[in-house]
Formats: C-alpha cells, sequence, structure tokens
C-alpha cells in the first residue's frame, strides 16, 4: 500500500503539521527532483561569463583573445590614421570576427593535421594579419609592400612553429613524424616470398 495515501509516514523535524498533510495527499516532494512551482525553477542554473570562460577549452579561448586583440589593434591603428571612430570600430569588428572564426578552426582542426600543415597553417594565417595590418600603416604603403611584408611574416611564423613543433615531440598529436610498426618489416618478407 502506498505510505503517502495512508498518512503513516512520521512527521519531520521542525516542520508544520499541513506539510504532512499536503505530503499525504500526492504533492511530490522537491527532493525527488520534482517540484509544485512553476517551469521557472526547473530551468538550468545561469553560469557567469567567468565560469563559461574557465570551462571552455584552451583551444578556443586563445584565438578569441588573440583575435580580440587583433581587433582593438586594427581599431587604433584605422583611427590614429585619420577614420571615424565608427569606421574603425566596424573595420575591427570584422577583422576580430575573420580571424576569429580562422583561429578556432585551426586549432580545432590542428591535431589531425601533419605538422609542416599546421606550420603552414599557422604562417599563413599570421602572415596574411600582418600584411593586412601593415596596410593600414600611417603613410598607407602600397599593395606590393603590405604583400611583400605579409610574405616575411608568413615565413617567420613558419618558421617559429616548425621548430616549436618538432621539439615538442611530446604534445604533438601524430607523436613522431612516421613512425614505423616493428611487425611491417615481417609482411614484407612475406610477400616477397610469395
Amino acid at each position: 500500500m502506498d505510505q503517502h495515501a495512508h498518512g503513516d509516514q512520521p512527521a519531520r523535524r521542525g516542520e508544520p503539521s499541513g506539510a504532512r498533510a499536503a505530503r499525504s495527499h500526492g504533492t511530490v516532494e522537491p527532493e525527488h527532483g520534482a517540484s509544485a512551482s512553476g517551469p521557472a525553477e526547473h530551468a538550468a542554473p545561469r553560469r557567469s561569463v567567468a565560469d563559461t570562460i574557465r570551462r571552455a577549452p584552451l583551444t578556443v579561448t586563445l584565438p578569441i583573445i588573440a583575435a580580440l586583440c587583433f581587433g582593438c589593434y586594427t581599431i587604433w591603428m584605422d583611427h590614429t590614421n585619420g577614420a571615424k571612430g565608427g569606421q574603425a570600430a566596424l573595420l575591427g569588428l570584422i577583422a576580430a570576427v575573420v580571424t576569429g572564426i580562422l583561429g578556432v578552426t585551426l586549432a580545432h582542426f590542428q591535431s589531425s593535421m601533419l605538422t609542416e600543415s599546421r606550420a603552414l597553417a599557422y604562417g599563413a594565417l599570421f602572415g596574411a594579419s600582418m600584411g593586412w595590418l601593415y596596410s593600414l600603416g600611417g603613410s598607407r604603403p602600397s599593395v606590393l609592400a603590405s604583400v611583400a611584408w605579409g610574405i616575411g611574416m608568413f615565413f617567420a611564423m613558419f618558421l617559429v612553429s616548425l621548430y616549436v613543433f618538432r621539439t615538442h615531440r611530446k604534445r604533438e598529436p601524430h607523436g613522431l613524424h612516421r613512425p614505423h610498426e616493428p611487425h611491417a618489416a615481417g609482411r614484407h618478407r612475406l610477400h616477397a616470398a610469395h
């Protein structure tokens, strides 16, 4: 028999007598996973911005922070070169969004890339960003000078990335560049014998 229907459940300490009667007549208790109040209490607890940032992986937070810094630097550089505040802010916002999307995508897929491909991708993103920033310079350099600066920054970042990825092999997703399986040599001998 149901204990709630017969009311033979003992009263809890400090509980008003009406609460026991309510429990015995089919009201669901909050500690059992439900409540009698509205759906507002069922909503997931809100996380603060700091909580969300702490829980986000580094492959998301670092590119976003770098993109925000890049966007702010773009705003400052464009504004100091004579652009109006709204135009500089729009340009900085576009720069931050584009580099943020590219950075998060690169950081997400870097574990599936070979070392050289990953270094090329980092070099290309950095070189293109620096070449574009160079084009915003005070004397408004030519397109050729901006492209040359971007290519120089590409090679610098490519070499630094390649050095870092090669010297920190324990952090590499692929380990050694081309590991050989010990039983692969035995297979080749079997194929050669047939």
